[in-house]
């Protein structure tokens, strides 16, 4: 490598770093631009829904499962699955009833995607855990009532 080229790279990368260090590169503005924040905000699962979706009217659907534990030991990382066998599934987004703010994750998926979610959420306490999926342009949902026995939201 010649000393010219390897003065060149370091410069850049200085001035990169000083750019993105002095808040001048934003990739927040970028990247939450389509955050639904009203809807993470919401205290209501009406509310969240009118937010996240223009509508507070879901229907109860037997293709939509919901694998999570039974008994959560600890409210602060509880394993949720979200499975749904509809066409064109557009979003899906999984509430905790009695949280504070009770949307817990909402994803967008892109054209073709399989209607399938897993993650990790928090309980409070226990409480009805909901998954909303949106496909083909409607809301469809299903439930399950989760025990916990350490809460992990503080609320």
């Amino acid at each position: 490598m010649k000393r010219r080229t390897f003065m060149k790279g370091s410069l850049a990368g200085s001035v990169l770093a000083v750019a993105a260090g002095s808040g001048l590169l934003k990739p927040t503005d970028v990247l939450a631009a389509g955050w639904p924040k009203g809807a993470f905000d919401a205290q209501s699962e009406a509310d969240m829904l009118s937010s996240l979706y223009g509508s507070s009217s879901a229907s109860a659907s037997g293709k939509i499962r919901i694998k999570a534990p039974i008994q959560a030991e600890n409210g602060r990382v509880v394993p949720v699955k979200v499975q749904a066998s509809l066409a064109n599934v557009e979003s899906i987004a999984v509430a905790v009833a009695k949280n504070p703010r009770p949307l817990a994750t909402s994803v967008n998926l892109s054209g073709g995607a399989t209607g399938y979610y897993s993650t990790r959420i928090k309980m409070g306490k226990t409480s009805k855990v909901t998954a909303y999926v949106k496909a083909g342009g409607k809301l469809h949902t299903a439930s399950k009532t989760v025990k916990v026995t350490v809460g992990g939201c503080g609320g």
